[in-house]
């Protein structure tokens, strides 16, 4: 590019030599980059295996968290991780860490396909072609949020009940038709809008943290940063769903209450308010209820995301080279 000539050939008495008018550098870097080019099939499947390897690589890890959230659950009556770990082995086996898998791979798979197709296309209507518009990143992940968890809450409901010890179902679709029969189809969306609450400020949180580690890692080593591309979306990854799991801990305690309640002894709501759900849980656990799983979710959240991530670029790097060798042929 002529910006990288070196000084010596950059002389005044020279005429310059001038560009294609229909090249512009700036441009096809960012679409190069951003993988702009994919088509929405390419997005959705990309999307739909981050997702799949993310939450199947990481779901013991999540049910540790949602047996120390469900408050009145039965056996844990603590919030220590260890105390967690040793009653799911004493009562279900290594295959109580498992339990509900089923459920989060038929809704996770549709859910981020749903998720990433819904962020890109609104990442490139919001941002106007800027890939620096950290602000229409968050935005578009907030869009894709609300349109994705419309898709997984349900699922995710069903996930939360079967990994309850001594949960009353025997499996996904047992639990589907007595929550249909028994509770009806809002129970199914019970903790959508706690849901979206939750997921609007993590993925701004997420975003925002993922853009600003992904810039302090090229500041301290742009050399290595742009050889190593998944390194660099891993460990921003981490960082970003670490942080954001967090602080929006509060309000998954509150999902998981909602989701579990009437099962196994956690309470029932006489409606979803937020505001009921938290003055039950402080006044049987005090504020500190409110954080009960936060280590189990950064633990998820953290290489959860940097997998997610990972995959979800490796993908999109795959479908991208593919498509350039087919314009080629």
């Amino acid at each position: 590019m002529a910006t990288d000539a070196s000084p010596k050939f950059q002389k005044p008495d020279l005429l310059a030599v001038p560009h294609q008018p229909d090249y512009q550098p700036a441009i096809a870097a960012a679409a190069a980059v951003e993988h702009d080019g994919l088509h929405f099939w390419q997005f959705m499947v990309a999307g739909s295996t981050a997702g799949m390897v993310e939450h199947m690589s990481m779901f013991p890890v999540d049910t540790i968290k949602t047996r120390m959230q469900a408050l009145g659950s039965c056996p844990i009556k603590s919030a220590s991780v260890n105390q967690a770990v040793r009653s799911i082995l004493k009562s279900d086996g290594p295959k109580g860490f498992y339990r509900g898998i089923g459920a989060m791979a038929l809704g996770a798979g549709p859910a981020h396909a749903v998720y990433f197709s819904v962020y890109e296309f609104c990442k490139k209507r919001f941002s106007g072609g800027n890939p620096d518009n950290h602000a229409a990143h968050a935005a578009s992940g907030v869009c894709a949020t609300v349109v994705s968890d419309g898709v997984l809450t349900p699922m995710d409901m069903v996930k939360q009940r079967l990994q309850l010890g001594d949960s009353p179902y025997k499996g996904v679709w047992d639990c589907v038709k007595r929550v249909l029969r028994e509770e009806g189809f809002g129970a199914f969306y019970a903790s959508y809008r706690t849901t979206v609450l939750m997921n609007a400020p993590f993925t701004a949180v997420h975003f925002a943290t993922y853009e600003a580690a992904k810039r302090g890692m090229m500041e301290v080593s742009p050399e290595s940063t742009s050889e190593e591309t998944l390194v660099v979306h891993a460990t921003a990854g981490a960082a970003a769903g670490a942080l954001a799991a967090a602080l929006t801990t509060p309000l998954d305690v509150v999902k998981t209450q909602l989701q579990c309640q009437g099962v196994c002894g956690c309470d029932r709501f006489v409606s979803s308010s937020i505001r009921d759900v938290v003055r039950t849980i402080v006044e049987k656990d005090g504020y500190r209820g409110l954080m009960r799983g936060w280590m189990p979710r950064m633990l998820f959240h953290a290489p959860a995301a940097a997998i997610c991530w990972s995959t979800y670029e490796a993908a999109k790097s795959f479908f991208q080279e593919s498509n350039d060798g087919n314009n080629l042929a």
